[in-house]
């Protein structure tokens, strides 16, 4: 994606089925489950480089001593911090203690049974120590104390935020974050409570209680109650002090969430390539958490994956298949690939078939792998084309022509048409980042210009037509202040920039950062055809009705940011956007070519989340995000709609 946007969270999770003593004689090492999540967290920094945190849970602590350690930081180099800091702490203990288990339980914060890990991208406040997972909800009872980190976004945090306060609480900031960390805990406190009520009814001593509570304790129960009038996409993970855990996912499963099981080690994580490559696992032993589940993890080990809330029509996000997951996912890169493989019939209308006289490249890296389709379904056509010419040769050898008859040679014509091949090339390098002292705009725009460069002597001046495949346009202020502009020192006849995901159009609420439609270049050309069609005057219309809209119960309302789109055709709007990304003096012709929604589909049958493309919402909270945006918008406001 050459416009970088921020989004999503990764989260690692590691439940040790196995005593502290298996790991250190079968591994050499205690310290396994702390090593395994750093490889988590070190294969999952693509989803998040604002911050990391860890929490980590002892069971059966002795009374008096730690049982939840916790180390987060906000550096840019978050990960390897954190790790570093624990490494020093265990070089820093003495050799008695390392090899005795009783004392390292004891005196090593770190030697827990429950590990969680988080990784932050920032969508929402600001990048302090505080707002970095895993968070902590604290109290002299185990059984009440909840670790929790996760991959979400709620839509309903006022409603969440106001239900609190009826219920007598007293939050300490309106975020999703304090909304869940208080709304889990209120329901952890409450099944705590009928436990005890009910044992202590019965006579039971305060200290037989406890052990019943860990015993007794229903997270299903706690999680049921404290999700069911959630609004959002959420993949979150946790722990709670006596040892019970949990993993949970949102009924139409728009966030990622992967988990493994063998008899040493329960894990999940964000990303299903991240627990293959840290545990050596096969595709097909690592499952995917359903839609609406629950992996719950008592504290002897015991687990299994239990339906908490009615799964609804499963809408997983495309992004992730189309960029924000690594590609090195079996399954994900084979998905690029198509999604590249099937724009290729549209590419060779827009070169008009010239292959001889067209250069094919890709930007950012993270493009290659749709770029390897696209060049697969270039030769596909070529071949075919090849073997036309090639039966036609053939049948012309045998064929005598009559005096009337024009004489072709069909023999030179495919010795040339054999000689073609898809000149596909690396055009754009990206130098490492450059830092200045410069604060002004227009000199570092210029900065910007030469983020990336070039290679030189493989565009014929003039002649050749360049394609460059992205994974997606989205603003296209990159493309039109960087990009386009490096490419035109080819000088080529025209540049064509094929986007393989579709035009997007509205904002998300469920994990990315991308909720101010204004940033959007496809809304932005939808408003510019209308003004030049002389409704101008569109805006205030929408405004009037998504106001109208947003007095309506979030169920009721519909999404006012489709009436922009209603009548344009996709193609009005591609050219548009060309016109606006193509920067002042350039000299090629610039083209764009996009996904597909019915292509994206195909290539991505099981994770058809679109909402972003299409403006069809998997949660009714979607659509009152969309018509917030569509207000602030029309009102100038850069907040942010949710």
């Amino acid at each position: 994606m050459s416009d970088p946007i921020k989004h999503e969270c990764g989260v690692a999770f590691i439940r040790l089925l196995k005593p502290l003593e298996h790991f250190q004689e079968k591994y050499g090492s205690p310290l396994y489950g702390i090593r395994k999540l750093q490889f988590l967290m070190a294969k999952q920094l693509n989803r998040g480089q604002d911050g990391a945190g860890i929490g980590v849970i002892k069971l059966n602590p002795d009374y008096g001593n730690r049982y939840i350690a916790r180390k987060r930081s906000v550096n840019s180099t978050a990960v390897a911090d954190i790790f570093a800091a624990i490494q020093q702490d265990w070089n820093e203990l003495p050799e008695e203690t390392r090899n005795d288990m009783n004392l390292l339980r004891r005196d090593f914060p770190w030697a827990g049974e429950l590990l969680l890990g988080h990784l932050r991208y920032g969508t929402h406040g600001g990048n302090s120590i505080e707002n970095i997972h895993p968070f902590l909800r604290q109290n002299n009872w185990m059984s009440r104390n909840l670790v929790l980190a996760g991959n979400y976004n709620l839509t309903n945090v006022d409603e969440l935020f106001n239900k609190l306060i009826e219920l007598g609480q007293q939050p300490k900031e309106k975020s999703d974050n304090v909304t869940m960390l208080e709304k889990i805990g209120h329901f952890l406190d409450e099944e705590n409570q009928r436990i005890f009520d009910f044992h202590h009814a019965n006579d039971a001593s305060n200290l037989e209680i406890t052990t019943l509570i860990r015993e007794e304790m229903s997270l299903e129960r706690v999680l049921k109650r404290a999700f069911r009038d959630i609004d959002g996409g959420y993949n979150m993970a946790g722990m709670v002090g006596n040892g019970h855990a949990f993993v949970i996912r949102d009924p139409n499963g728009i966030r990622p969430s992967y988990w493994y099981a063998d008899d040493e080690i329960l894990v999940m994580a964000s990303e299903r390539a991240a627990i293959m490559t840290a545990f050596e696992v096969k595709t097909e032993e690592v499952r995917e958490l359903g839609p609406g589940n629950a992996l719950i993890i008592n504290p002897q080990g015991v687990h299994s994956e239990i339906n908490i809330l009615p799964p609804g029509e499963k809408r997983s996000c495309s992004f992730e298949r189309i960029y924000f997951s690594r590609g090195n996912d079996p399954k994900i890169y084979q998905e690029r690939k198509t999604l590249g493989r099937l724009l290729s019939r549209i590419v060779l209308k827009k070169i008009q078939y010239d292959l001889k006289n067209t250069v094919f490249s890709y930007v950012p890296n993270t493009a290659a792998t749709s770029f390897y389709g696209l060049i697969d379904g270039l030769n596909e056509y070529l071949r075919d084309y090849q073997h036309y010419f090639m039966r036609r040769a053939f049948e012309k050898t045998e064929h005598h022509p009559t005096e009337n008859e024009e004489v072709y040679d069909w023999h030179k014509s495919l010795d040339d048409i054999m000689s073609w091949v898809v000149r596909r090339e690396k055009i754009l390098v990206k130098d490492g980042k450059m830092r200045t002292f410069i604060t002004n705009d227009q000199d570092r725009n210029d900065l910007v210009g030469h983020v990336y460069d070039i290679t030189h002597g493989v565009v014929r001046p003039g002649e050749d037509t360049l394609v460059i495949m992205d994974d997606s346009i989205v603003r296209g202020t990159t493309l039109r202040t960087s990009i386009l502009k490096i490419l035109d020192r080819l000088e080529p006849r025209k540049i064509i920039m094929v986007s393989s995901a579709p035009q997007i159009r509205y904002p998300d609420c469920y994990g990315i950062d991308m909720s101010r439609l204004g940033d959007f270049v496809a809304f932005q050309a939808a408003l510019a055809i209308r003004k030049e069609r002389g409704e101008g005057d569109i805006i205030a219309r929408m405004h009037a009705n998504a106001l109208r809209e947003l007095e309506k119960p979030v169920a009721e309302q519909r999404n006012v940011v489709k009436d922009l789109y209603e009548g344009l055709s996709e193609d009005d709007i591609t050219k548009k956007i060309a016109e606006i990304v193509a920067p002042a003096g350039i000299r090629a012709e610039v083209d764009i070519v996009y996904q597909t929604v019915e292509h994206l589909h195909e290539a991505s049958p099981a994770h058809r989340g679109d909402w972003y493309f299409t403006g069809d919402y998997p949660t009714p909270g979607g659509n009152k995000v969309a018509n917030r945006s569509l207000v602030l918008f029309a009102e100038g406001s850069r907040e942010r709609a949710y």
